[in-house]
């Protein structure tokens, strides 16, 4: 049974996406059986993974006129496949409004496949509508991404929110994975302000390992690679290895394959 895990912020810009590329490509580099999928309008993961030339994507998942597995694509990684996006999702929302049991949608279709990966990571779209509920609804855990600069903090209160009533009213296992501190700079005390800040909120549930601002991390989505293949040494590489492998020992999962 797959480990479904959301990849939300509604403040845009804080390295989500960037995350939900790395962190599946890296944990798939380990040997897990990994699916990402990409329900954010703007298909940055699907593009970033290097997929194109596709007729189905989540959207016809969500509305029910295509079965899941048909939707799914191969990456160019053996252990990652994606459920790619499409910009027919920016209407989306207001097609799913009136469909029975909306927020269910996503879980419904992911009931059928779950079996096939140990971990699913979804990116969502830096909003708090429907489709992030739907991701909400279909998942064990959410991981949070907090940039390392001014106003981190804004708005996490009304995503921390959010989560609490969707345990509440549509999902009572989901669970907070962790925090994720991203773009970090040590030049800067204001980073290390931050890092002190969200930890001081957060406590253990802020991730040991802190995404540092990285050129080559930047540059990768441009070269439709995530960055171990891009750049493997690179700062942001390690950053993200070291992630899920820190991800893998809080599942208790044994680590199929050394990827340091």
């Amino acid at each position: 049974m797959a480990k479904k895990i959301v990849i939300a912020n509604q403040k845009g810009g804080v390295g989500k996406t960037t995350t939900a590329i790395n962190l599946s490509a890296s944990v798939a580099a380990a040997e897990f059986r990994t699916l990402l999928i990409d329900i954010d309008p703007q298909a940055n993961s699907t593009s970033g993974l290097g997929v194109d030339n596709y007729q189905l994507s989540v959207y016809q998942t969500l509305i029910g006129t295509e079965n899941v597995s048909d939707c799914i694509m191969n990456t160019y990684m053996p252990f990652l496949d994606i459920l790619p996006s499409t910009i027919d999702l920016v209407g989306a929302e207001v097609e799913l409004v009136s469909m029975d049991n909306r927020e269910f949608l996503l879980k419904k279709a992911l009931e059928q496949i779950e079996e096939r990966y140990d971990f699913i990571f979804i990116d969502c779209p830096p909003s708090l509508g429907l489709l992030t509920l739907n991701a909400l609804t279909s998942a064990d855990s959410v991981l949070i991404p907090v940039q390392c600069e001014y106003f981190a903090l804004e708005g996490l209160g009304q995503l921390l929110n959010t989560i609490n009533i969707v345990k509440k009213k549509l999902n009572e296992n989901l669970a907070i994975e962790g925090v994720l501190l991203t773009m970090f700079d040590s030049r800067l005390r204001l980073s290390n302000q931050v890092v002190e800040e969200v930890k001081k909120y957060f406590g253990a549930k802020v991730f040991q390992t802190i995404v540092h601002r990285n050129v080559r991390l930047s540059e990768a989505p441009s070269h439709s690679k995530p960055v171990i293949l891009y750049d493997a040494s690179s700062v942001g590489a390690q950053n993200y290895i070291s992630l899920a492998s820190e991800l893998i020992q809080r599942n208790n999962l044994e680590q199929k394959k050394n990827i340091n």
